[in-house]
């Protein structure tokens, strides 16, 4: 399994069309690009919205959006649009299908069991870090992490050893390409202090963030590879600044993630 796909970022959280063959069905790809501009940061959705997110224009923004809400996925109230719980189904397809995400699963829920902490398993997606599977600890209050939930690649821990698995090109390409945004106070935004927090992650092993994505959140992250040596996902474990600090969460659960990992690289 190898994640050697072009990376195209945008910062600004743009979804933009893909390419599509002579065959291909123009108005299935613009209403697959409507239901992708959803997400944590757009829960819900305007016409205006959801044409720039797509780069699409307004007339055919709304006729998606329109015909989502009379299949049941999206629901319309006051000009905001929102997803259904039957927006599932889509995300449920890969999920229960994908073999990532089912031999993840067993080595999610041990190294939770071992930390007592939230562990979970993201891959690198348009220049994203997707969460695909994630074993829960129970607390009152969560992290914000949830499977199928996307962060910058740029500023997650998860997203920067994925990209320190990438060739040298490919990884010249994404930063050329990045335009980082704050989210917090301390989230890096400066390309070359990133591209030192990769390349560190890169000869590690290991990438930590400190409320880069969240006030309050610290997270650690090391790379699941094949026995080909290719990098495929990121196992990480987040966890509060109420609870722990960077260095002790680190000391703690790099062993047992790194452990973890090998277990699930050895199975792909």
């Amino acid at each position: 399994m190898s994640n050697s796909r072009t990376i195209k970022p945008d910062d600004k959280g743009s979804v933009k069309g893909a390419a599509r063959a002579p065959e291909g069905m123009a108005g299935l790809a613009k209403g697959l690009a409507v239901i992708e501009a959803f997400g944590i940061r757009h829960p819900q959705l305007t016409v205006t919205d959801a044409a720039q997110r797509t780069n699409t224009s307004r007339a055919a923004a709304r006729r998606c959006l329109l015909t989502l809400v009379e299949l049941g996925y999206l629901t319309h109230d006051n000009g905001n649009f929102r997803p259904t719980p039957r927006m599932l189904r889509l995300g449920g397809a890969y999920l229960d299908t994908a073999p990532l995400p089912q031999l993840a699963q067993p080595q999610l829920a041990e190294a939770r069991d071992a930390l007592g902490e939230s562990v979970s398993l993201a891959v690198l997606e348009d220049g994203c870090s997707l969460f695909v599977a994630r074993a829960e600890a129970a607390r009152i209050v969560a992290t914000g992490v949830r499977v199928g939930a996307k962060l910058p690649a740029h500023s997650s821990a998860t997203g920067r050893v994925l990209l320190a698995g990438l060739p040298d090109t490919q990884l010249d390409d994404y930063l050329r390409e990045c335009h980082p945004q704050p989210r917090t106070p301390k989230t890096l935004t400066d390309v070359d202090a990133i591209s030192e927090r990769i390349l560190t992650a890169r000869e590690s092993g290991v990438a930590c963030t400190d409320e880069e994505i969240e006030l309050g959140m610290l997270s650690i992250a090391v790379p699941v590879r094949t026995a080909r040596g290719e990098t495929v996902a990121a196992m990480s474990v987040s966890t509060s600044t109420a609870r722990t600090t960077l260095h002790d969460i680190r000391e703690a659960a790099v062993p047992v993630l790194n452990k973890y990992a090998a277990r699930l690289g050895r199975l792909l």
